[in-house]
């Protein structure tokens, strides 16, 4: 029996295991290391967040990506892009360091036991642990827009699922969405080569600005402070203080978490998205997408536009992610069903990033509406992986002082959504 199982193994699910082995608490964590940011981002890409700002969590602040850099060699600097690549390797190498008992096999299956928690790995093996922390990253999430769905997949890809780009140099792709991943995959896509255009719902791209100098006066930065975010008061807070920010009021927090920090192009790109090479159609929405002829037939509606239509060979959703509960397919729909939800299906964190179900925690963007914008980037793992790891030892603590099991096996209950905000 382990005190903590830890289901995956990106920023989060590092910097929480790295937290709680130096704890002493038995530890080990399942995945393959950084894998998102090895296999599913096209090669080419370069880290939005600033270089320090993109640190995965031990403690003592060890193991820092500027070490790392330092020790191959390239310098991290402020104000200059850094390779997902170098980022990547920088994450298996805080694996090597700051981890042990790092196993490569998924979770395919998590449930209540008598004592705590069952899972299942993916050759079947089965573990037992007194409490889980959830930090399987974004793919899970991955959301197409409804208009999309029906095609088949060699017509539709999620921005997620692309290492390599290569094999769309001769096509004609559509990119759907603002954001940063979308305007990166587009330029990708038009300086090898392929016809590209963008489609997105947004009346005109926005751009974030060139990221004032490291070193300034001291008025100068009490006016507008740096932050894992980006400079200012409001990005300070919620970059810094995600626990203040989970004692708003919930109405606040969730319109800061649909609206803050939303999609924008890095600076650094602009330049690269280029009129001349890429088709931009804002203000647009896709209403239908059927296949003809090898091809996919697009109908887009527009505001001020009306109906516009083309073909095209692939589209591409750089749609974002959406972490409701039903996506959490992990857990057994028992587990699932006792996760107190919020109207829009996201599931309530309480302190210590605990969820309805006593034992099991959750990290990363499925926690952005109690605890802010920080968690849907690197930079909250800074935050997340200590305070979850204080809220497990509380949990465990609790459990031994009671001597009970923490929920018997095929018990049914519904979760009290106060319970899980009232604490601290």
């Amino acid at each position: 029996m382990h005190d903590l199982l830890v289901v995956g193994a990106g920023p989060y699910g590092l910097s929480i295991a790295a937290h709680a082995q130096a704890r002493g608490l038995d530890t080990r964590v399942f995945g393959r290391p950084m894998e998102s940011w090895r296999h599913h981002m096209p090669r080419g890409m370069f880290l939005k967040s600033e270089p320090w700002a993109s640190n995965l969590s031990a403690p003592g602040s060890r193991y820092r990506l500027d070490q790392y850099c330092a020790g191959i060699g390239v310098t991290a600097r402020h104000g200059v892009p850094l390779p997902v690549e170098t980022f990547a390797s920088y994450g298996l190498w805080f694996a090597r360091q700051a981890v042990s008992a790092l196993d490569e096999r998924l979770i395919e299956h998590i449930d209540a036991g008598p004592d705590g928690f069952v899972l299942r790995t993916e050759d079947g093996q089965v573990l037992r642990s007194r409490a889980v922390a959830l930090a399987n990253g974004l793919l899970p999430y991955m959301h197409i827009p409804e208009a999309l769905r029906e095609l088949p997949g060699a017509y539709v890809s999620h921005s997620s699922g692309h290492s390599d780009l290569d094999r769309f140099r001769s096509s004609d792709v559509t990119v759907v969405g603002a954001g940063q991943a979308a305007l990166e995959i587009a330029a990708l896509l038009a300086e090898q080569g392929t016809r590209v255009r963008i489609v997105a719902r947004a009346a005109r791209l926005h751009w974030n600005t060139l990221p004032p100098p490291w070193v300034r006066s001291w008025h100068q930065s009490l006016r507008a402070p740096h932050s894992g975010l980006g400079c200012g008061w409001r990005n300070w807070f919620y970059s810094e203080r995600p626990g203040a920010f989970r004692k708003l009021p919930e109405r606040t927090r969730a319109a800061i978490a649909e609206t803050a920090l939303g999609p924008a192009g890095a600076w650094w790109i602009r330049d690269r998205v280029r009129t001349d090479a890429i088709d931009i159609r804002m203000g647009r929405t896709v209403v239908e997408a059927r296949p003809t002829a090898g091809r996919v037939h697009v109908r887009t509606a527009g505001t001020t536009q009306g109906i516009e239509e083309f073909e095209t060979d692939h589209i591409i959703a750089a749609t974002g992610f959406q972490a409701t509960c039903a996506r959490m397919t992990l857990l057994a729909p028992g587990v699932r069903h006792r996760l107190a939800q919020r109207p829009d299906e996201t599931p309530r964190v309480g302190r210590g990033f605990q969820s309805a179900h006593p034992g099991l925690f959750l990290a990363g963007l499925v926690t952005t509406p109690d605890y802010g914008p920080a968690m849907r980037f690197v930079h909250g793992a800074s935050y997340t992986a200590p305070a979850l790891v204080d809220g497990v030892q509380r949990y465990l603590t609790r459990q031994h002082r009671r001597g009970s099991a923490v929920v018997p096996l095929g018990r049914q209950h519904t979760p009290d959504p106060v319970a899980v905000t009232s604490e601290g």
